[in-house]
């Protein structure tokens, strides 16, 4: 929900250059690890904790804590710290591909494989910035124990925000390395091993959260009391702990608050949680991380830094860079019949794609039955893409017989936004769309994943029918009508169009046929009907569930099956297969289709090998044999 010091008042904002360099003198005086990379001796001419230890000093620790939460910023690559997880949770289970060229950022490549490099720079640099967000809660913890000029209520209240962002940070390294050293405030030598299971110190500092933090906060992006249950039902499931979840579920549901007390349910439309005009007041942020363009700082640090590569490859339109290509096997999962998912043979029938056809080339997108939210998730050619007009394929693409021919959607700034929300300072973008760790409907599935197993059939039927009914209106889609805003111009007639003189790649939109055409180019000029290429309104076709789910077995099926589509892109994905001990299964099927429709890809030859990520060996050298390596490594 805070990305750097984006919460704290505008007053303080105007101070926010002053306010990060302080912070980066007081923590320099603490202790920073990432994990054994330790600072045992204070710098020369730091802020020390008796200096620090007030009311002030410990809210400016606290919002050092929660300025770790992108990992932008903090020693390393923002794109393997960024809480999005693209790389580990979404290319690596299936989402996407890396996209961009072979050679660029090629340490991904062996992670699209299977191939979990100990010595990788991406599994050390969530490592590193994951244990400073670590050590950052510890810090205010400790400072808070000798503060006197707070009241019991106040004091409550920080430690709850420090605990919950503990467990947060705790709970990323849990679910990527399995076996990590526990390190609290109290642990005085630094150099702990990693032979403990820690869940039990994730719940109960998720559990103080929920006890002591109150339901609403005077800053939008300070976390409260219903995000921490959210976060731990989350521990739970990952646990299997059914009944445990499911009783927090049953409060959270009907009862839970966003911190600006708005009663939590899911947004409007879909498209409403990636929306940076909409985020005071959405009713789906649990627990959201929030960005911020153009704040002043001279650089994108705090507008989502960790997505920065992910945008379609045009130097004009957005500068760079062609990573986070989604795969052919995530798109052929929005195919429907009529209306539902075709959960166990999705990929017997492709969506008509444009790998190898040019730009100036005509292309027919697909014209089955589609789940609409596909058109949210994947930019594919002749979909509006946004507000930039029909998705024109080839010339946005890097490198299609890599990557595939498709590009990320929920990370990507609307052109008529762009002013305000995006931020072009740096060599790629930077944007104001918040991260969404944990939203409503993320919920409502791991509810009824809990139903299933501890409760009710019907009751996890309703969550997931909830989840489709917001997808399944229509005033919700994507269509044509999002190409107007910056067409070349709307006609009623052909001939109207076709006296029109154009660019190659402009768009126009044709009132007597509710179609956009895009001109083509080509040396007869925009005269010939032949050199437009005209785009209909997808077929979508979505429904709720109307049959009773008979047994556990096909309703773990469709909750499952929903995750991915209603999640999709937004990291979750490899955690959730392996959670669900269906890794090695799913991902050996996933890469011999994606590998054989897209054999010059990096998941062609892949192999599941790990159910976890290998500890850094760079923290193994560190720790002179403390720490321990997982096994398979």
């Amino acid at each position: 929900m805070i990305n750097n010091f984006k919460f704290i008042s505008d007053h303080i904002m105007k101070k926010r250059e002053y306010l990060f360099g302080l912070f980066s003198i007081v923590i320099a005086g603490l202790f920073s690890y990432g994990c054994s990379d330790f600072l045992e001796i204070p710098a020369k001419g730091s802020l020390g904790e008796d200096v620090l230890a007030d009311q002030q000093g410990v809210e400016i620790t606290l919002i050092g804590a929660y300025a770790a939460l992108d990992g932008a910023g903090i020693g390393a690559d923002a794109w393997a710290a960024t809480p999005v997880n693209w790389v580990y949770g979404s290319m690596i289970g299936g989402d996407a591909h890396k996209g961009s060229e072979p050679s660029d950022q090629a340490p991904m490549n062996p992670m699209m494989a299977g191939d979990f490099l100990p010595t990788s720079g991406f599994f050390n640099g969530k490592w590193r910035a994951t244990f400073e967000g670590i050590s950052r809660t510890n810090a205010t913890l400790r400072l808070l124990e000798n503060v006197e000029d707070m009241t019991e209520t106040e004091k409550a209240r920080v430690e709850g925000e420090a605990r919950f962002l503990r467990g947060h940070y705790y709970f990323e390294l849990k679910k990527m390395f399995d076996q990590v050293p526990w390190v609290d405030e109290s642990t005085e030598d630094l150099n702990q091993p990693n032979d403990r299971d820690i869940w039990p110190n994730i719940e109960a500092d998720f559990q103080f959260a929920f006890d002591n933090l109150p339901e609403t906060q005077s800053e939008r992006g300070r976390v409260n009391s219903w995000a921490a249950a959210a976060y731990l039902a989350r521990a739970y499931v990952y646990q299997e702990k059914w009944s445990e979840a499911k009783d927090l579920y049953d409060q959270i549901i009907p009862n839970g608050v966003t911190t600006q007390g708005v009663p939590y349910d899911l947004a409007d439309g879909y498209w409403d949680n990636w929306n940076p005009a909409l985020e005071d007041g959405l009713p789906e942020a649990v627990f959201y991380v929030e960005q911020v363009a153009n704040d002043g700082t001279g650089g994108i640090n705090n507008a989502n830094q960790g997505m920065m590569l992910n945008f379609p490859n045009d130097a004009n339109t957005f500068g760079c860079c062609g990573f986070y290509s989604p795969t052919q096997d995530l798109v052929n999962s929005y195919r429907t019949q009529n209306g539902l998912p075709i959960i166990d043979n999705y990929n017997a029938e492709m969506v008509t794609r444009d790998l190898g056809v040019s730009s100036s080339e005509k292309f027919e997108p697909y014209g089955g039955e589609l789940d609409p939210r596909l058109d949210w998730t994947v930019g594919r050619r002749g979909i509006p893409y946004h507000d930039w007009g029909p998705f024109p394929g080839e010339r946005w693409v890097r490198n299609q017989t890599f990557g595939g021919p498709y590009y990320a959607k929920k990370n990507v700034y609307w052109q008529s936004q762009e002013g305000q929300y995006a931020d072009r300072r740096s060599w790629a973008p930077g944007t104001a769309i918040n991260i969404p760790v944990i939203r409503f409907a993320d919920v409502l599935l791991m509810a009824a994943e809990a139903e299933i197993e501890a409760g009710s059939l019907e009751q996890a039927r309703a969550y997931v029918n909830r989840v489709r009914e917001r997808a399944a209106r229509p005033d919700t889609w994507v269509s044509n009508d999002l190409n107007a805003a910056f067409a070349a111009g709307t006609v009623s007639s052909q001939s109207e169009m076709l006296g029109m003189s154009l660019s190659a790649g402009e768009w126009v939109i044709r009132t007597d046929t509710g179609t956009t055409f895009t001109y083509l180019g080509g040396d007869t000029g925009p005269g010939d009907i032949n050199n437009w290429n005209e785009y209909t309104d997808p077929n979508y076709n979505i429904a709720e569930y109307t049959t009773v789910w008979s047994d556990q077995a096909s309703a773990r099926d469709a909750v499952r099956f929903e995750r991915k589509l209603e999640l999709a892109m937004e990291g979750h994905r490899f955690f959730d297969l392996v959670r669900w001990g269906i890794a090695a299964e799913v991902l050996s099927d996933f890469y011999s289709y994606e590998g054989r429709v897209l054999p010059e890809s990096g998941f062609a030859g892949a192999q599941f090998r790990n159910e976890y990520f290998p500890i850094p060996q760079r923290q193994l050298d560190l720790s002179q044999g403390v720490l321990q390596q997982n096994p398979g490594y």
